[in-house]
């Protein structure tokens, strides 16, 4: 019995079934089979594609996670804190300056527990409400080490690593530190550099010839990352302000911050070449993963207000032959709890010592108007303050500084501001309250109203004067609430 043509494992027509259109029929199939065969060897070329470059991406993230943690001990993890993912936390961050000169001389060597840490930072980190609070601690506070005696806080670090360092620093602030990070100096210069420089505003010259050899002029400056380097080295230059440490831990704080802006600013690809050029440099407990993550929680982040700052109150004190910066501990107790609280460091900004010279955030925006200097390090200095006019700022003159705010001291505080630049100033009271912060001329001297403005960072338009009151003045300021 003949089997029906359903039983058959494809149904042809009469056509077909002739010996052309069978053999079309066939080849049709061959045809077939071959870009299957195709489709098949794409994909799987494509799967073993994905998984070299899976295996390549792996191993990349694997050996930058080893160059961030190397060096990190059990006896460190044991010594941190585990805190609750998106609560507040304590990271510390020691910078060792250990330079070339230092590595190969007889005092240090190349042995990384040799060195002293150069700048001690607590750093408050809470990622729900996009806040970041950096607490310096002066490196010459005295503090008893157990058996090691009465010694400066900086050398729990070459007494017994970062472990003991950790431990000695959580105890003196009273909070528990649950991250840890070690920066080689050398390792700023290159994340500045790796996120296109950095821009601070210099209330006043930052002149360093003996030292770091810096000469920055006051003012918007963009630095590169070697004189970003240098700024948070150069503490020889604000001795003529008092503590040449305080106002150095300012501007490291300030370098810092203005990072921080850049990163946040920045593309993902950015932030990988940050985070790999940061491996070279840096000795951390975190990883790849988790300083991604950091970084994204804080997206959106206004880092002039949410950025907060301040350093340890302290007072000199010469005891055994060796300058120590004594703990007021009373003050440094009130501003832990303040910071634990999420707020400034500072009640009021007459607190911060270093105000008067140290840094501050810049305007990383280009401005067409502001006039270029150049700066040590081939960065480029930008005075961004707004003016009147186009005039080219000058440094000089006598300038009359008056008090209509009510702090004590603020017109003291802003003339030496201006003798530090150039200028010859004195100061006085206004005889009443003013609102609004003032800047008038005597006729002829616009350019110097143009440099005590830019100067003290006032962004307000000043005005030729014709009050005789004040002859024998170039220029006259009278500081408002706005100042304070």
């Amino acid at each position: 019995m003949a089997k029906s043509r359903s039983s058959q494992p494809e149904q042809l027509g009469a056509q077909e079934l002739s010996r052309e259109g069978s053999l079309e029929h066939y080849s049709r199939m061959r045809r077939s089979r071959r870009r299957h065969a195709a489709v098949r060897v794409v994909l799987v070329t494509l799967l073993v594609a994905m998984v070299a470059l899976g295996t390549t991406a792996w191993a990349y993230v694997s050996n930058i996670n080893a160059q961030l943690n190397k060096g990190v001990s059990k006896t460190l993890s044991s010594v941190l804190s585990d805190h609750e993912a998106g609560d507040p936390f304590y990271m510390l961050l020691l910078g060792i300056d250990k330079d070339e000169s230092r590595a190969g001389g007889s005092e240090y060597g190349s042995s990384d527990n040799a060195y002293r840490s150069d700048s001690i930072m607590l750093v408050r980190i809470d990622p729900q409400n996009k806040k970041v609070t950096l607490v310096s601690i002066h490196r010459d506070t005295q503090v008893k080490l157990g058996s090691n005696g009465t010694q400066k806080i900086n050398a729990a670090y070459s007494i017994g690593g970062a472990a003991y360092a950790t431990q000695v620093i959580s105890d003196f602030a009273g909070v528990p530190i649950s991250h840890y990070a070690e920066v080689d100096m050398d390792g700023l210069a290159a994340v500045v550099d790796q996120v296109g420089g950095v821009t601070v505003d210099l209330p006043v010259d930052v002149k360093d010839p003996d030292y770091t050899g810096l000469d920055l002029k006051a003012g918007q400056n963009t630095l590169d990352g070697r004189t970003a380097a240098l700024l948070c080295r150069a503490r020889h230059a604000y001795d003529v302000y008092g503590d040449g440490d305080r106002y150095r831990a300012a501007n490291q704080r300030i370098v810092i911050s203005a990072v921080v802006q850049k990163v946040l600013a920045s593309n993902p690809l950015t932030l990988a070449s940050t985070v790999s050029t940061l491996a070279g440099y840096v000795t951390t407990d975190m990883d790849v993963s988790s300083i991604a993550s950091l970084s994204t929680q804080f997206l959106g982040m206004d880092v002039n207000s949410d950025i907060m700052s301040g350093m340890e109150p302290t007072t000199p004190e010469y005891v055994n032959d060796t300058w120590y910066e004594i703990c007021d501990t009373a003050a440094w107790k009130k501003m832990m709890d303040r910071v634990n609280r999420g707020l400034s460091p500072y009640e009021d900004g007459d607190q911060d010592l270093a105000s008067d010279a140290s840094a501050r955030i810049g305007d990383n925006s280009s401005n067409a108007s502001s006039t270029a200097a150049t700066t040590q390090g081939g960065s480029t200095g930008e005075r961004n303050a707004s003016t009147s006019s186009d005039v080219e700022p000058s440094y000089s003159g006598d300038v009359l500084v008056l008090n209509g705010t009510h702090t004590d001291g603020l017109a003291g505080k802003t003339a030496d501001r201006l003798d530090a630049t150039g200028f010859d100033a004195s100061s006085g009271n206004a005889g009443s309250r003013a609102q609004a912060t003032t800047i008038t001329y005597a006729k002829g001297h616009e350019a110097e109203a143009a440099g005590v403005a830019q100067t003290l960072g006032l962004k307000v338009t000043y005005k030729e004067s014709n009050d005789s009151q004040y002859d024998g003045y170039d220029v006259v300021v009278t500081l408002g609430a706005d100042y304070e």
